[in-house]
């Protein structure tokens, strides 16, 4: 099942951020093979990061939790807000994603 992570970062975390990124980054890389998408939540000037959107596929939310609570940023104390759902994902992408 797809798991979506919305997780938006605490104010004034952009050191902190930029800091953990490459192993943030290592992180995801070892689910490359379950990830439907994933990327950085962006402030309107589609630059300054604010949080992350991940989705992912895991066996059960027990397995996305555990997940989470052992990422990167999740460790730092990066995330001032997160949230966890279910997704079904009912419409081919068309908009946003590499060529």
């Amino acid at each position: 099942m797809i798991f979506v992570f919305h997780l938006t970062d605490k104010p004034d975390s952009g050191q902190l951020r930029t800091s953990v990124r490459p192993e943030h980054k290592a992180y995801l890389g070892l689910q490359a093979e379950r990830m439907a998408f994933a990327g950085p939540l962006t402030s309107d000037d589609g630059a300054t990061m604010i949080g992350s959107l991940l989705a992912i596929d895991f066996p059960d939310r027990a397995a996305a939790e555990s997940w989470l609570a052992n990422e990167p940023f999740t460790r730092a104390g990066l995330y001032g807000a997160v949230s966890i759902h279910a997704f079904n994902n009912l419409w081919p992408q068309k908009v946003g994603f590499p060529a």
